[in-house]
């Protein structure tokens, strides 16, 4: 396999990191700084340094989470705010989450120290369905319901098309279920503000086929490579 896969599958950094490594001087295979982005090597014969220091083999982890409100999707924060990691047991601590929910959103996370695969996962090519489950402010009309779908003009941007749900519009409020393909930053508080309706609640309730049931809010499972890449639609 290609060097910057191989540094990628022992979890020691994704393979846009090993290129960078690579090109700063600092991986060595068999003795020889690697100068050859496309060099072959095999994990099990060849024996790699990085920074002078073997390349050990990592017990590679994927773990699918609830965020609960209130939790930032950071590993530590210096403001002493409860981080995700403050509800993992300490043995998975040393996993890092794929991605952003906003701290007053809830919902799946998946967490992971492949970095190969968080990389993959997180590209903005991958195009990967995130979905949705939003509680608005008001009764939603259904043109801006069908704006939503369309696509809403976000700093000189439009949105991608996505797909739309009703749930329920009674009693001041709109409860939809809303599919996207990217991920703006607040992407889905974003649209829903622009068109006149506050979102009280915001759930992150499935990533392609991965489905954030049954879990509890602060609950997690682990999945193994496959499950998570079948599920989330994306190839080795």
């Amino acid at each position: 396999m290609r060097i910057n896969r191989a540094l990628a599958l022992t979890g020691h950094c994704s393979r846009r990191k090993a290129d960078q490594l690579i090109e700063e001087g600092r991986v060595c295979v068999n003795g020889a700084t690697v100068k050859d982005f496309s060099l072959s090597v095999d994990l099990d014969l060849d024996v790699i340094l990085v920074d002078g220091r073997p390349l050990a083999s990592k017990n590679l982890q994927y773990m699918i989470l609830h965020k609960p409100k209130d939790v930032i999707t950071t590993c530590d924060d210096p403001g002493g705010r409860r981080a995700i990691l403050d509800i993992l047991p300490g043995h998975l601590k040393h996993l890092k989450p794929v991605g952003r929910l906003d701290r007053n959103s809830e919902g799946l996370l998946i967490l992971t120290n492949d970095g190969d695969l968080a990389q993959k996962l997180a590209h903005p090519s991958t195009h990967i369905w995130k979905t949705y489950k939003v509680t608005v402010k008001g009764n939603v009309r259904d043109r801006d319901l069908e704006t939503l779908v369309e696509g809403v003009e976000l700093s000189g941007a439009r949105t991608l098309p996505a797909r739309l749900k009703l749930i329920t519009r009674e009693n001041e409020k709109t409860i939809f279920e809303i599919s996207i393909r990217e991920g703006k930053n607040r992407q889905i508080r974003r649209m829903c503000a622009q068109l006149g309706y506050p979102v009280n609640r915001l759930v992150r309730v499935a990533i392609g086929r991965l489905q954030l049931k049954p879990l509890a809010p602060g609950e997690w499972r682990l999945l193994s490579r496959e499950e998570i890449e079948k599920l989330c639609g994306v190839r080795r």
